[in-house]
């Protein structure tokens, strides 16, 4: 009986990290897009100000965001 609670707990601890590792690799990809996003607002000619008042962000956080490497 200890063996098959062992069992159970290793299989859940696996699939919970396997779940964390893909949430993390789609975290990642949205937040490229947002960036991306950012920077065709400004090559449009949005100022740091305008791009913050549409995502809701301090202006001082889009550059922040705009700063950070691919």
């Amino acid at each position: 009986m200890a063996d098959a609670a062992k069992a159970k707990a290793s299989k859940a601890v696996r699939r919970a990290q396997t779940d964390f590792e893909r949430s993390q690799e789609r975290h990642e990809q949205v937040r490229e897009v947002r960036r991306k996003s950012f920077e065709e607002a400004r090559a449009a000619g949005l100022s740091m100000r305008e791009i913050g008042e549409a995502a809701g962000l301090h202006f001082t956080r889009v550059a922040r965001i705009l700063q950070a490497k691919p």
